[in-house]
């Protein structure tokens, strides 16, 4: 995973109370890596890393009340929330549903860029790329309709895995990503004619009607809850038989769940509705995991509609 995001309090001796706190946390020290940091902040009262680390700890020591505390000081003090502290309070219930904040998802993105494609690929035996580009293909095969498309929109598109899936298949690729550091390392590919630093909704409001043939997202609703938006977007800037294709996170339940690594998870219910209403036809739905994480395949839908 991405190293981990640190914002320095501009306090010397807070910051070093800081890093020794954290070497006691990964040593598994948790009550005086929390003294630690607790220090730390008298020293700097708004050290957002420090509040959120705390908020960390004291939900591993199980005192769910002083890590919402810990977790809203961190939100105040980033008000962006680039550590994602709003997140882990909607996991512990002191928050409504909600999207993720931007600035979370592209430091998180920013900070992985150089390792992404190795530790993806290496480590958690990814597969998201390659899912969607057998099921376009089967869908493709079964309407017996050319699997060539002339303008491809690619969401998320981090480094370029998605884009080698279907480099055969596609003449011009745009690529989307929030994140900078991802988007210089997919324009190294040499895979995209055009490349976009925006979010994925963004990025698609800036295209011309049914100016694309093709929208692939790999791994990139995960961070969307609500698809609403996103699917009525790319049926606007598909052509007719135009086809959007991503991956997805899943779980047993009805609607949207924040899960334990912090990305949406949707249910298979959920997701025929939303395709539904947004006007598009629903080609694949399947059951298919995406990753490994923490040795065990992570539960996912590769979802395939056509706009008709």
């Amino acid at each position: 995973m991405p190293l981990r995001l640190f914002q320095s309090s501009g306090d010397l001796m807070a910051d070093r109370r800081f890093e020794f706190a954290r070497d006691l946390q990964l040593k598994g020290d948790l009550p005086a890596a929390a003294d630690l940091l607790e220090q730390s902040i008298e020293l700097a009262p708004n050290f957002a890393s420090a509040w959120f680390t705390l908020g960390e700890i004291r939900r591993q020591l199980g005192d769910r009340d002083k890590a919402i505390a810990a977790f809203r000081k961190a939100l105040d003090s980033d008000p962006e929330d680039r550590h994602g502290a709003g997140l882990h309070l909607m996991r512990l219930g002191d928050a409504e549903m909600a999207e993720m904040p931007k600035a979370y998802v592209q430091t998180l993105f920013d900070q992985y860029a150089p390792r992404f494609e190795h530790t993806l690929i290496n480590d958690l035996g990814y597969r998201a790329p390659s899912l969607i580009f057998k099921a376009v293909l089967a869908a493709r095969g079964a309407a017996k309709k050319p699997a060539y498309f002339k303008r491809t929109i690619d969401l998320g598109c981090g480094t370029g895995l998605a884009a080698a899936a279907f480099a055969k298949q596609v003449d011009h690729f745009i690529g989307v990503d929030l994140s900078p550091g991802m988007i210089k390392e997919a324009r190294a590919s040499n895979l995209y004619a055009e490349l976009e630093i925006a979010d994925m909704i963004e990025g698609l409001r800036t295209k011309a009607d049914a100016s694309a043939n093709l929208v692939v997202a790999a791994d990139a609703f995960v961070y969307l809850s609500d698809l609403a938006p996103v699917l009525t977007e790319a049926r606007r800037v598909l052509a007719s038989s135009g086809v959007l294709a991503f991956t997805l996170e899943t779980h047993d339940g009805g609607g949207i769940v924040l899960g334990e690594g912090l990305r949406y998870a949707h249910s298979a219910e959920y997701v025929r509705d939303a395709i539904a209403k947004a006007g598009l036809e629903l080609l694949t739905l399947e059951l298919a995991s995406p990753r490994i994480e923490n040795n065990e395949p992570v539960r996912g839908l590769v979802v395939v509609a056509e706009k008709t």
